[in-house]
């Protein structure tokens, strides 16, 4: 059956200034897509396009030409499975996530799980921004207060110094085995001295670091994840890299990687990516990056079919203002979906992209 594709750009606002290692965010634009038979154009699918600023593969200036180029080839009845998505694959998992809601019945059900149906929930890491030391202080006093038994703090932006301060302030407080810590460095570290502060950062009982110095350099993140005191998890690293999966983990031998599907290219991607880690005996586990609810909603369901324990970090939908409404809400470190709360995307009805647009550079995207 026929399908029509059509999109919509939305701009979402952080209840505070995040902070991380590649600068501060006030605000960040998605892109929800929309997938439906003509038909049938009440019943219809969502998904969500959100590439991350300097960071993901289809962070360019001719993205929403991109899209509105490809929504145009699915109206014009090109299969989804002709389409190459290599180089934009958040617009690759919209429509993965738009398709399986739509087949759904366009319900936001993406993967029908125990989570989905509202019965149980996923534990999850609370998320400490980078900042100013009371304001780290502050995010993490009210994590605490919320039961969560694992928390991810970002480091690399302030003095490492009072970061280990901070550390030592948790410790001081919490056992590892009443509060599992988890830090990211976003490649922060300079590799010549990574393994002296890693070396420093052990003494805290850490459970890994995330990303400690910069993608693409593999020798050197071997040597790290090889002598490091610290567990250390893959992130950046695994952008850009489909295809290579193998390569990658052979090469550097990771302890973790963490799969984050708007990055990787959909769900089917981050299950390629699971496979090879499990062949090489590499723990992981799965991490939104920044969506809005709907992009959120669609990872935790996908993350729900494992029957994960170990903590996931989805704790990514109460950043901004104007969110779309949904019934996933956070209780006691878990993320849970409140089968009877109802989504409110009726904002999202009118001013919809591509439904009647031409675009010119159609046989640009053939030709990918």
């Amino acid at each position: 059956m026929k399908l029509r594709a059509s999109y919509q750009k939305y701009n979402l606002k952080f209840k505070f200034d995040a902070g991380t290692s590649r600068g501060v965010l006030k605000d960040k634009n998605t892109w929800f897509v929309k997938l439906y038979h003509p038909e049938n154009p009440e019943v219809f699918g969502f998904g969500e396009a959100g590439p991350l600023k300097g960071l993901s593969v289809d962070d360019r200036p001719d993205f929403e030409t991109q899209l509105s180029t490809i929504c145009q080839l699915i109206n014009e009845g090109q299969p989804l499975p002709s389409i190459n998505f290599n180089e934009f694959p958040s617009i690759a998992f919209a429509l993965e996530t738009a398709l399986a809601d739509l087949e759904n019945g366009g319900k936001k059900t993406i993967v029908d799980t125990s989570f989905s149906q509202g019965k149980e929930g996923i534990p999850i890491n609370g998320l400490i921004w980078m900042g100013a030391e009371e304001f780290m202080a502050e995010q993490l006093k009210d994590k605490l207060a919320q039961g969560y038994a694992c928390i991810k703090i970002k480091i690399g932006a302030i003095d490492f110094e009072a970061e280990c301060r901070l550390l030592q302030f948790i410790r001081s407080q919490y056992s590892a085995r009443e509060m599992e810590i988890r830090v990211d460095a976003n490649g922060a570290f300079d590799p010549d001295d990574a393994l002296k502060k890693l070396d420093r950062l052990a003494v805290y009982d850490l459970h890994s670091i995330e990303q400690p110095i910069k993608q693409g350099q593999f020798e050197k993140m071997h040597e790290v994840c090889k002598h490091s005191p610290v567990p250390v998890a893959l992130d950046e690293e695994l952008i850009g890299m489909a295809g290579r999966e193998e390569e990658v983990l052979d090469r550097i031998r990771p302890q973790f990687i963490i799969l984050k599907p708007t990055l990787l290219g959909g769900m089917q991607a981050s299950e390629t990516w699971i496979s090879c880690a499990e062949k090489f005996g590499i723990g992981w586990w799965i991490t939104s990056a920044l969506e809005s609810n709907i992009g959120l909603n669609a990872i935790a369901q996908f993350t729900s079919q494992f029957n994960v324990e170990m903590p996931q970090g989805l704790g990514t939908g109460q950043l901004y203002h104007n969110n779309i409404p949904s019934p996933l809400v956070i209780q006691t470190g878990k993320l849970l979906y409140k089968a009877n709360h109802m989504w409110d995307v009726g904002f999202l009805k009118k001013g919809w992209c591509c439904d009647e647009v031409h675009v010119d550079n159609r046989s640009e995207q053939r030709d990918r």
